[in-house]
């Protein structure tokens, strides 16, 4: 007997936060089975969290997230929009896409040809995603800080989970070198970028559009880290964590705060 699940066997959890209209719920509901019943593989699980903004001045103050577990792999898309039920059409689309190209980076991947930035769309598009709420530097705080064992992987495979997972970069350690190292999009180009606390930049060539920065990884404590990120305005900061020996990102959240990311030791 299959094994597979069918889109009207997955149950769609659904979380609200703030003044979701009351339909909503099921309206994310419904656009999420749309999406995983054109899915082969088992879907294993489905949640979708629908935020709306408490202030009115916010420009897009409805976000929608959803997390789809594919066979094993999470899919992730997260888009913002003036009203929620606009949110959720957005949603259907960015998903539907995120789930294409992470099946086709793993059939190119599985061939040898690694990611190829050149197929397909992100759906709604980038104009779309979550800005972030600006707050003054000296009001912004580290509210997040999460620690866990990094994923031992080639960074192909690191490109595979920054795409399925719809985020600005994937921190991991780099299965050939034994280095920390993230995998992120290049803010000019698009194309994916590693960088390494290894000097990888001039040894390692990769199949596909992945490049390696030569430029040195910051050394420094995590006060030193808030400060180059101050002082940068990137979404991240990559850094060699004088304090652990490790590399841990330090990133903006979408609340105007901080957040911070370290191997497990």
């Amino acid at each position: 007997m299959s094994g597979l699940r069918t889109s009207e066997e997955v149950d769609v959890q659904v979380r609200n936060r703030g003044q979701v209209p009351q339909e909503a719920e099921a309206y994310a509901r419904r656009k999420v089975l749309v999406v995983i019943s054109h899915v082969s593989e088992p879907i294993l699980s489905a949640h979708v969290k629908l935020t709306q903004a408490a202030h009115a001045s916010t420009a897009r103050p409805a976000t929608a997230q959803a997390v789809v577990d594919v066979n094993g792999r999470p899919v992730r898309a997260h888009v913002a929009a003036t009203t929620m039920f606009e949110a959720v059409d957005l949603l259907q689309e960015r998903l539907t896409a995120r789930i294409a190209r992470a099946r086709r980076y793993r059939a190119r991947g599985s061939r040898g040809g690694g990611p190829d930035d050149r197929t397909g769309q992100d759906g709604s598009g980038h104009e779309h995603r979550p800005h972030r709420q600006h707050l003054p530097a000296e009001e912004r705080r580290i509210i997040r800080h999460k620690s866990f064992s990094l994923a031992r992987q080639t960074p192909q495979d690191a490109v595979l989970d920054l795409e399925a997972m719809d985020h600005d970069f994937w921190l991991f350690t780099d299965l050939a070198s034994g280095h920390d190292s993230v995998v992120y999009r290049d803010a000019v180009g698009g194309r994916h970028r590693m960088a390494s606390l290894g000097t990888t930049g001039r040894q390692r060539d990769f199949e596909g559009p992945l490049s390696v920065s030569t430029v040195p990884v910051p050394v420094s404590d995590v006060d030193g880290a808030v400060r180059r990120l101050r002082l940068t305005g990137l979404p991240f900061v990559f850094f060699h964590d004088t304090g652990t020996g490790r590399g841990s990102v330090l990133y903006h959240r979408y609340d105007g705060h901080y957040g911070l990311i370290t191997p497990a030791l």
